[in-house]
């Protein structure tokens, strides 16, 4: 059966309006998720592990009898590492490598300036003491994600990573747990879902606090993690995945069929937009989404987000591609078309940017190196990926010599007096008498 999905003009006088339509997404914005949240939040804060026994074998179809049940030793994880298939352990061990490769790059360091008074500023930075990493599970499970969540903050230094992921029916899967040796988790819990984030907010008996929250779930998950802002850190409110590409006809329509049908058999509300100038690619196109579609085990989920969400857009230039991209903002970006290398400085708005037809977006999922934590939603905008700055910490350092206090007691009395904060003002003025 043919794909039907929508079929978009920039020339078209309601072109915006229906563009709006086709991005809005606000499934976290509801009103009795919330408070479904708010339950199950309120419940793990208030009975801890008893909650979390009760509500993951309500959710997650499991049989916990005591808290002990939930925590996988890292034994356990290490020999699910050693007995992995060769094959499978080198691309794992592959991917590891260049992920903590790049992620090396981003490494902050302290630094100390001295002013013409001997007095020093810098500014000390520090891993975190203890962070939560949540991997999705249930409709698939993610070694990718224990990677790409651990690995940055393993490079950073940071102390314990607490990782947790849901087993639907008790399944435990032998790659994910692999991966979480290899990239130096230090505990793992089998739960998912609003209760292990509140367990990982509030800490539980069994499971302890942590300092922040990273990683993307489902709705439920990106709901509780909105909730608990604020008492815990957090990387960003997730939404489904999405993919934009901008394309010409140098790159097969074969390639980008495929390109859109990886983000969208992740999910129902995952959303894959092609952009082209050219209406015989966007006829191509559609045309090789028709044959790939029949050939993909997870059709159902890929027909339901290609039909929901999915869009083929006609745009009058590859510059009006690259601005309606800027507008998007989304969280990956693929430049399928000739020469790409020289646009790459006109987007300032994407989570991830692929160039050339020769880089998809899945190379970015698994072994690229950069993260695929990324920015949705149009967050793009004004969030980054995932990184080791998340998992650091920055404290300023201020060391005022005898010679420097005379010069901004000055000031800061004066600023002080402005602002009608005697008290302050005073503190100031008294370094300056010595």
């Amino acid at each position: 059966m043919n794909m039907k999905i929508k079929q978009l003009d920039s020339a078209q006088d309601n072109f915006q309006a229906q563009l709006a339509d086709l991005l809005a997404w606000e499934a976290t914005n509801d009103d009795q998720l919330d408070l479904a949240v708010r339950n199950i939040i309120s419940s793990v804060r208030r009975d801890g592990d008893e909650a979390l026994i009760a509500l993951s074998n309500q959710f997650d179809n499991t049989d916990f009898t005591d808290a002990s049940s939930f925590e996988i030793p890292m034994a356990v994880c290490h020999d699910a590492l050693a007995n992995l298939d060769d094959q499978v352990r080198a691309a794992l061990e592959l991917a590891a490598e260049r992920i903590r490769t790049y992620h090396g790059h981003q490494l902050a360091e302290s630094w100390t300036i001295t002013d013409d008074y001997g007095s020093s500023l810098g500014q000390q930075v520090t891993p975190l003491e203890r962070v939560g990493i949540y991997v999705p599970g249930g409709k698939a499970s993610y070694p990718s994600s224990v990677l790409m969540n651990a690995l940055p903050a393993q490079v950073a230094g940071v102390d314990e990573i607490i990782m947790v992921s849901p087993t639907p029916s008790g399944e435990l899967n032998p790659l994910v747990m692999a991966a979480a040796a290899l990239a130096g988790v230090s505990r793992f819990f089998a739960i998912g879902g609003a209760q292990a984030v509140a367990a990982l907010c509030y800490g539980t008996a069994t499971v302890p606090k942590v300092d922040k929250i990273v990683g993307p779930g489902n709705r439920f998950v990106a709901a509780a993690k909105r909730q608990v802002f604020g008492r815990v850190g957090l990387d960003m409110i997730a939404g489904p995945s999405e993919i934009l590409i901008i394309a010409d006809e140098t790159v097969s329509p074969q390639w980008l069929a495929a390109d859109l049908f990886a983000q969208a058999e992740h999910d129902e509300l995952a959303q894959s937009i092609l952009i082209s100038p050219n209406p015989e690619v966007l006829s191509a196109v559609q045309q090789a989404l028709n044959e790939l579609i029949d050939t993909m085990p997870r059709q159902a989920i890929i027909r339901a987000s290609i039909e929901g969400r999915g869009a083929l857009i006609q745009v009058a230039s590859l510059n009006e591609a690259v601005e309606l991209a800027n507008q998007i903002a989304a969280e990956h970006l693929e430049l399928a078309f000739k020469n790409a290398d020289q646009w790459v400085s006109k987007i300032r708005h994407a989570g991830a940017i692929f160039v050339g037809g020769y880089t998809p977006e899945a190379f970015g999922d698994y072994c690229a190196g950069p993260n695929h934590v990324l920015p949705t939603s149009g967050t793009a905008r004004f969030s980054s990926p995932l990184g080791v700055y998340d998992f650091q910490k920055r404290s300023s350092v201020i060391n005022v010599s005898a010679d420097g206090a005379k010069i901004l007691a000055d000031c800061a009395g004066l600023l002080a007096d402005h602002e009608s904060l005697s008290a302050h003002a005073l503190s100031a003025r008294l370094r300056k008498e010595g």
